[in-house]
């Protein structure tokens, strides 16, 4: 199976979707790049069959046939449209995908179907909190129960943090296995312009190459830093360094030998002048009598 993308775009002057083309076949893994909220999602409903482009158009095996492609490709974790909410346990998504797929669908299947794949203990726990890697592998395993699957269109993995190494080897064992392989992923520019050289990524994010020309012009300004070289001369700086002289502050440290002033303390042995106050009292006892 192979689904191609030919200069497809959405919205008014391509605000949704700049013009893209790409193609993803069976057994191999396809990255795209589309940034800003809502292109992923719509790069991927068009990759998929469920949304018509406002140009150009989307072929599978050749053919334009929207209802085919949606029947054999999955669209998975896609903001908003196919994501489950965050809040529902591991346990019920299971059980609602295994509905669609036509199997059993109570809490004891669901249990059961992710004992095998070695998630039981994660039954009860909310979607929004699963691992990244192990939630894309959960959601990629549901989507290829329904029957007809031949490909998975994975959006926006990396939104939920984690290593892209855990998406990107899940992305690769479908790939493996026989599945047609799209993940759509966003980025910073720079690093999502790398990562498209490495993966031979389609760009749907729109221009980028004033980022690219901006990062080359910077460079040889760099050659004019010899220039700062002679700051050496700044080495006057250390004149400053005289200022530690106020370090005498400590000699005022002396100051503190004012306490000799408790010498005069002996100020208490001029207690006995109040010995005159007895003999004035003795005087006046004298008079008394």
């Amino acid at each position: 199976m192979r689904i191609a993308l030919h200069e497809v775009s959405k919205g008014r002057n391509g605000q949704a979707l700049p013009v893209t083309s790409l193609e993803f076949h069976t057994g191999a893994v396809r990255y795209a790049l589309a940034e800003t909220e809502q292109r992923p999602t719509v790069l991927g409903l068009i990759a998929s069959g469920r949304m018509r482009p406002d140009s150009g158009r989307v072929s599978i095996d050749g053919a334009s046939d929207a209802k085919d492609l949606r029947h054999r490709v999955a669209l998975v974790d896609a903001p908003d449209v196919s994501d489950p909410h965050p809040d529902i346990t591991l346990a019920g998504v299971v059980g609602e995908e295994l509905m669609f797929a036509g199997a059993g669908a109570t809490p004891l299947h669901a249990r059961r179907w992710l004992a095998r794949l070695g998630f039981e203990e994660l039954a009860s726990v909310p979607i929004g909190n699963i691992d990244p890697a192990a939630r894309v592998r959960l959601l990629c395993e549901l989507a290829v129960l329904r029957r007809g699957v031949e490909g998975i269109v994975l959006v926006a993995p990396d939104r939920h943090g984690g290593s892209p190494d855990g998406w990107w080897r899940i992305a690769g064992e479908f790939a493996d296995r026989g599945y047609a392989m799209l993940v759509i992923v966003g980025g910073s520019a720079a690093v999502a312009l790398e990562r498209m050289h490495e993966l031979d990524a389609v760009n749907a994010s729109g221009p980028v190459e004033p980022l690219v020309l901006a990062s080359p012009d910077p460079a040889p300004e760099p050659e004019p830093a010899p220039e700062p070289e002679p700051t050496p001369e700044a080495e006057p700086a250390p004149e400053p360094e005289p200022e530690p002289e106020p370090a005498p502050a400590p000699e005022a440290e002396p100051e503190l030998e004012a306490a000799p002033e408790p010498e005069h303390a002996p100020a208490p042995p001029s207690e006995p002048a109040p010995a005159p106050e007895a003999e004035a009292e003795a005087k006046e006892r004298g008079d008394a009598r």
